[in-house]
């Protein structure tokens, strides 16, 4: 079953007055439930910006998004709010963790702003991070975790709310070699376990050996998937 279509994206970025760049220039793919995908490709050639279409956190100009088979690059600010919350799982390279919050907090925020109650937030998030090896750094702020600890909170966010599809913008770009190859083994378990849809956008050749496939692209389009 298709999980994520994305079909010819154009995206367009004004610099200044009179110039623009052109991100995407009629990008399509497709993703199926359970795929672990890996998108490549040079620097500039638009890898971010689907990403951040696909997850709804931006807008194409021309072209559609389509999750589970439901056009949404066409909703409004509030119901795009809550497929990121409730249908969308990111992870960044910079881990985005709150740095006054301990790692279960961390966890059970993203819960609660999906509108779980805080007690079931927390039952959530402690099950989410025994699930990424932190069940014993509960109460650990991000400052006392290594980048590695701090990659596997994120992780445990972005599955929190069980969500159809998550989306990874270089999530090992912070990590030693020794450090990702143990997230990429982790999140292919949980693929492979969990049936979890995963799209990786990276410059690792490591990960895109560990995915399914991989999507190339350049200068704005899909050129091999």
């Amino acid at each position: 079953m298709v999980i994520l279509t994305a079909n010819n994206l154009h995206k367009r970025y004004q610099l200044g007055k009179n110039n623009f760049v052109h991100a995407l220039r009629g990008a399509s793919l497709e993703v199926v439930k359970g795929e672990m995908v890996a998108i490549m490709g040079p620097s500039g050639s638009g890898k971010s910006t689907i990403m951040h279409l696909m997850g709804c956190l931006d807008r194409p100009d021309e072209g559609h998004v389509q999750l589970s088979g439901r056009r949404v690059d066409n909703l409004s600010g509030r119901e795009l709010t809550k497929i990121r919350g409730k249908e969308v799982g990111f992870i960044f390279q910079g881990f985005n963790l709150i740095p006054t919050l301990s790692a279960a907090d961390n966890v059970s925020l993203a819960a609660e702003y999906a509108g779980t109650s805080r007690r079931k937030a927390r039952d959530a998030a402690d099950a989410a991070l025994a699930d990424v090896g932190m069940g014993e750094r509960l109460n650990h702020k991000p400052s006392e975790l290594s980048g590695g600890e701090q990659q596997r909170v994120a992780i445990a966010r972005a599955l929190v709310n069980d969500p159809r599809i998550v989306l990874g913008d270089e999530p090992t770009g912070d990590l030693d070699t020794e450090t990702s190859d143990e997230i990429i083994e982790m999140m292919r378990k949980i693929n492979e376990d969990n049936d979890t849809t995963f799209v990786l956008v990276t410059h690792n050749p490591e990960i895109s050996d560990a995915c399914d496939r991989v999507i190339h692209m350049r200068d704005g389009q899909v050129t091999d998937s």
